[in-house]
Parts: C-alpha cells; sequence; structure tokens
C-alpha cells in the first residue's frame, strides 16, 4: 500500500479539482450555465448550497474560492457560534487590507439561530466576505429572510447511479489519488450495488469502495459477492424532521388520494425503513380517512381505528402488517374531501359571523323563565313531523339565513347521501319561501 493512500480517506483524495470532477450537478455546472459562468469568471458570489449528504457542497464551495483566487475559511454552524464568526470576520478584513479576497464556508447553516445569522449580514454586504453556507434543509424554512435575499439559492441534486458509477470508475483507475496503483478490477454488478447502496451520496460510494478494497489483494477484483459480506444494508435517506420526512409523508398522503395503492403502500414502506415511527403513520392515515375520504365510504374511519389499535396491541414488525391493510384500502376506497371542505366553511362562518344568537325556537327551556322569554317557542318535533323533517325550521342564526356548507360529491355512499340532501334542501327552501337561503 502506498503511503498516499493510508495519508488519507479515499473519499477526500478524490475530492474533485475542477468543475469537470464533479459528478451529477450538471443543471448547474454543465459549460453555459450560469453558475459556471461566474466561477469560471473569478466572480464568486454569496450562495446557499442546498441538498442532500455528499451531492458535493463543500467541494463547490472550495472550488468558488479556488477560481475566485479567495482565500477559503471554514466553518460548522453545529461547532461555531457568534464569536467564531466574528473571528471569521475579522479575519476577513485583514485579509482586504493586504488586498485578497475572503470567502467563507458555513457547513450546515442552518443550524445558526436567527441572531448568528443575522451576524453576517453587514460584512455581506459590505463585501468583506462572500458567504457560502450549505444546508440539506429547505432554506426558506430554515434560513432568515434577510441573509436569503443576500444570496442566490442554488439546489444540489442526490446523485444518479450512472454518474455514482462513473466516479467509482475514476477512483479505481486514477493512480494519482485513487487505487489505480493497486491494479484492482470491479465486477458492473459490484459497482452497480455499491451505488445503491450509497442512494445518491459520493462520499458514502468512495468510503464503500475503500472498505471493499481493503478486502482485496492488489491485482483481484471486486466481486458482488464479496461486497455482500461487506455491505449488509442500504443507507436510504430519512430525516425525521427534516425536508426528506416531509417529502415522504406528503407522498404517501398524495399517492393514496390518487387512488394508487401500489405507490402508496411504496412510500409506506419507505417511511417504516427509514425508521419513521408507525403510530405516527397510524394517526396520519386516521386523518385522512377523515380529510380525503369522509362520508365516501365511513368505514374507513373506522378502519384506521382499527389498524391502529391493532398496531398498539402487536407491536413491530406483526402490526405493521395491519397497518399496510389499511393503505390499500384508503388508496382503493372513493374519495371525498366534502366533509372537511364543509369544516373548513363552517369555521370560516363562525369566524367571520361573530356571536349571532341562537333563535328562539332551537333554544333549551328548562325553566319557567326561559319559556315566559319565548325559548323553545315555536319548536317543531321532526319525529312528529310528515317525513320525520320539518321542513319549515330553521336551523341558522336568523342574520346568516340558510346556508349550504357541505356538498357531497357523486362517488361512494356520498352518491345516495347527496340525492336526499338535494331533496331535503329543496324542500327546506319551498317551505321557508325562499327567504334567507344562501
Amino acid at each position: 500500500m502506498s503511503v498516499a493512500r493510508d495519508s488519507a480517506p479515499l473519499a477526500e483524495r478524490m475530492r474533485p479539482r475542477s468543475l469537470d470532477e464533479i459528478v451529477g450537478q450538471a443543471h448547474l455546472l454543465a459549460p453555459g450555465k450560469p453558475l459556471r459562468r461566474a466561477l469560471e469568471g473569478g466572480k464568486p458570489y454569496s450562495m446557499i448550497l442546498w441538498g442532500p449528504p455528499g451531492c458535493g457542497k463543500t467541494t463547490l464551495a472550495r472550488l468558488c474560492a479556488h477560481l475566485g483566487e479567495a482565500e477559503f475559511l471554514s466553518m460548522s454552524a453545529v461547532l461555531g457560534g457568534v464569536a467564531e464568526v466574528r473571528a471569521a470576520v475579522a479575519t476577513a478584513r485583514a485579509h482586504r487590507e493586504q488586498g485578497k479576497r475572503t470567502l467563507l464556508f458555513v457547513d450546515e447553516v442552518h443550524r445558526f439561530n436567527k441572531a448568528q445569522q443575522d451576524a453576517f449580514l453587514p460584512h455581506v454586504e459590505d463585501g468583506t466576505i462572500t458567504l457560502i453556507g450549505a444546508t440539506t434543509e429547505n432554506p426558506s424554512f430554515e434560513v432568515n429572510s434577510a441573509l436569503l435575499s443576500r444570496c442566490r439559492v442554488h439546489v444540489l441534486k442526490s446523485v444518479a447511479d450512472a454518474p455514482l458509477i462513473a466516479a467509482l470508475h475514476r477512483a479505481l483507475d486514477d493512480v494519482e489519488r485513487g487505487l489505480g496503483a493497486r491494479g484492482l478490477k470491479a465486477e458492473a454488478a459490484a459497482l452497480e450495488r455499491l451505488a445503491e447502496v450509497a442512494d445518491g451520496d459520493v462520499r458514502r460510494a468512495l468510503t464503500l469502495l475503500e472498505i471493499a478494497a481493503d478486502q482485496i489483494e492488489d491485482g483481484g477484483t471486486l466481486t458482488l459477492e464479496l461486497l455482500r459480506s461487506v455491505v449488509t444494508e442500504s443507507f436510504r435517506r430519512f430525516d425525521k424532521g427534516g425536508e426528506a420526512f416531509y417529502d415522504q409523508i406528503s407522498a404517501l398522503h398524495k399517492t393514496l388520494r390518487s387512488s394508487n395503492p401500489d405507490a402508496a403502500l411504496y412510500w409506506f414502506c419507505r417511511m417504516l425503513d427509514g425508521g419513521c415511527d408507525p403510530k405516527y403513520l397510524a394517526r396520519r392515515l386516521t386523518r385522512f380517512a377523515s380529510e380525503d375520504i369522509g362520508n365516501a365510504d365511513p368505514r374507513a374511519l373506522a378502519m384506521s381505528l382499527d389498524a391502529w389499535q391493532s398496531y398498539e396491541r402487536l407491536g413491530s414488525p406483526e402490526g405493521e402488517v395491519a397497518l399496510a391493510q389499511l393503505v390499500l384500502y384508503l388508496a382503493v376506497a372513493p374519495k371525498s374531501n366534502a366533509a372537511y371542505a364543509a369544516y373548513q366553511s363552517a369555521r370560516t362562518l363562525v369566524e367571520s359571523g361573530g356571536s349571532l344568537g341562537v333563535p328562539l325556537e332551537l333554544r333549551n327551556a328548562p325553566t319557567r323563565l326561559m319559556k315566559g322569554l319565548g325559548y323553545g317557542k315555536g319548536y317543531q318535533y321532526d319525529h312528529e313531523s310528515d317525513q320525520g323533517i320539518a321542513f319549515d325550521q330553521r336551523g341558522f342564526p336568523e342574520e346568516l339565513g340558510e346556508q349550504t356548507l357541505y356538498q357531497p360529491v357523486a362517488r361512494g355512499l356520498e352518491i345516495k347521501i347527496k340525492e336526499k340532501l338535494d331533496w331535503i334542501r329543496e324542500r327546506r327552501a319551498e317551505a321557508l319561501g325562499g327567504k334567507g337561503g344562501d
């Protein structure tokens, strides 16, 4: 083994030294792209690099400094604070007095609080520093608007399998920085498996390659069989509080809503695989049963509660089968958001209508005084009315008139509900003389 090979991890040795060596970010760095033109022109600017781990954020920041002939300062928002920011600014001022530019790279910039982020603002504005922040979280939520307004946001993508495999080949062939001096070969299936396990993370792919290569003699071949003994599991991205989490629960909801049981089950399993609490999924599925199915299939809510209870009694992994069954049922059930929409409309009406009084005929009259004041007077007991409904009895405060909030859709059980409700509303409008209707 060479000294160079032992001096630093393979992933660090293979860190791209030019824009062309960065893989998977052609949407930003292909020839002619605005960011590439700016960097090749030696004019880096303040930016936020948003993307998953191992996609090249730190490497791109270093190349920005190199191409802009700027001094590179780096700090981590996890370990640093306002004191470290001030020290970096003082260093940048010293560089400026020497006629040098300074690029300050802040890893995980979303971990800084508002005061810490605000500390950058005047120094970005006056050109003391060019700030590049890296984040795995959506900067719209995690970075102050004041700082965002002074930076361009560039989204870096998870690296696809093909460019990941190209990076692995480069590491195997590179004599100076990689494993080329060892004369190693690799089965195509082995590299494909490495790319799959790395899940879009170049650094992880190179790290796993180095671990596997340590098990092979010089001139040997990396086989799929050997790789299976080294890499025993995949590392799919799933941050329980981060962007991937909310993207995946969104995907689960939307595939359920579009009646795609296969895709819904996939996203359900992805979340379980990533460590999501099954009870959280049970809660979200129960909400879906009311919000997106409602009275089109009232059994969906009952089944949600049954599946939730089944999981709590059985635990994992047996109870997860009940939740999977629920996912499939919710996906194929008829959909209606009429109950949810009616609830939202009713809330809006209440918030805008003020404290309107209950109509006298609908009020409770348990005392003689209340009866004397007219409470309950004129109330019609529906069971004693023709067809069991007092059509001429108001339900809303007089100031509002009769309102239409619930509008069933022509799907599932709501087909029948709509037919009956349309008939009732027509009779009620006739009985009330069309007055006060909405």
